[in-house]
């Protein structure tokens, strides 16, 4: 049980460095509820392990600086590839893919990408529903979580103006990233994808990790 309880705060540990970016054990005790004691064992683990590192201090007052903690490259890679996928599905599918781009000619290939990506659509699109935008949001964040990715959505202010809802769709991570680096077009249908799920609203890219940033946003606003 104990084993459990260390493997998930490690686990905790991790996701709360891939959405912030950087942490220290003080920070991580406060927002994990764990001691501060416990956090540092955790941390000096991963350290160990090369999941995470430390390139800076930050001064508390008179005591002793705090290290600030970030991912690894092996730390972000490895939570990247913890999922659905992480058996190797995703070796075989950009492996499928390889073959698919050096067996048909573009086009055929293309049409095929988008032929899957609009099935998917339609799929996300029966479970959605038809509630308030926000509903649908959540609902389509929650199918996300559950093939892999670290979702959530944000509420924007729009200052009061006529414009209708808005909402921020984050993945911190991308369980097809195998996939994605290998054929970055996978991106451009998810986009694609997303907008056929809410035909209602506008979604545009904010954030792209393959741009080499922590995440993957789209911000969905409802058309007026």
């Amino acid at each position: 049980m104990a084993t459990t309880h260390q493997s998930s705060t490690k686990q905790d540990i991790l996701e709360y460095l891939l959405k912030h970016s950087q942490a220290t054990a003080v920070e991580l005790a406060e927002v994990l509820d764990v001691s501060q004691q416990a956090i540092r064992r955790h941390l000096k683990d991963l350290e160990a392990q090369k999941l995470i590192l430390y390139s800076t201090s930050v001064q508390a007052g008179m005591g002793r600086p705090h290290h600030v903690y970030q991912l690894s490259t092996l730390g972000r890679d490895r939570l990247h590839r913890s999922d659905r996928f992480g058996d190797g599905h995703s070796d075989f599918a950009v492996s499928l893919l390889d073959t698919l781009a050096e067996t048909v000619d573009h086009d055929q290939f293309k049409s095929i990408l988008q032929k899957q990506w609009q099935r998917k659509a339609q799929e996300y699109r029966d479970q959605v529903g038809k509630g308030s935008l926000q509903q649908r949001v959540a609902k389509l964040v929650e199918l996300r979580q559950a093939e892999g990715f670290m979702a959530e959505y944000h509420p924007v202010d729009a200052n009061n103006s006529t414009v209708g809802d808005r909402f921020i769709f984050i993945e911190h991570n991308c369980a097809i990233s195998n996939v994605a680096e290998s054929f970055p077009s996978v991106c451009g249908h998810e986009l694609e994808m997303f907008a056929a799920v809410l035909p209602d609203c506008t979604v545009e890219r904010t954030h792209w990790l393959i741009n080499g940033e922590h995440r993957c946003g789209y911000l969905v606003q409802a058309r007026e």
